[in-house]
């Protein structure tokens, strides 16, 4: 389930003028310098750097401030997937629990930075 249009417009008030959102996706942090409860964030993806949102607590999809920033060049996988708890991603220090349904989002953002090679199946006659 993607997010709303509001929660983007939201996300765009922190960006740069001009900076294209090309993706956006929720988190949810439970330690930050310590155990401190869900801590809800949301990771913008743009053309050149990826920015991290801190949200309200109550407000999971209002932002409220930059957490972070990082270069464009920056992974967000891989990610650790475990049993019975959602997906973990590593964003600089910060370590988020995203929605499964994000996923795919997360590996897009790292795909678009791969060459497309690692993402094809083998050639099944290289000597051709």
């Amino acid at each position: 389930m993607s997010l709303s249009a509001d929660v983007r417009r939201r996300c765009a008030a922190f960006l740069p003028d001009g900076a294209r959102l090309r993706y956006v996706f929720p988190g949810f942090a439970t330690t930050l310098r310590g155990p401190i409860g869900m801590a809800g964030f949301l990771v913008v993806v743009t053309d050149t750097e990826i920015v991290v949102l801190a949200c309200g607590w109550f407000r999971r999809h209002r932002p409220v401030s930059v957490w972070s920033r990082y270069p464009r060049t920056t992974t967000l996988g891989p990610l650790e997937l475990s049993g019975s708890m959602d997906p973990l991603c590593h964003i600089g220090s910060l370590i988020l629990e995203v929605p499964e349904e994000f996923v795919p989002v997360i590996r897009a953002v790292d795909a678009e930075l791969s060459p497309a090679e690692q993402f094809l199946p083998p050639d099944p006659f290289p000597d051709l």
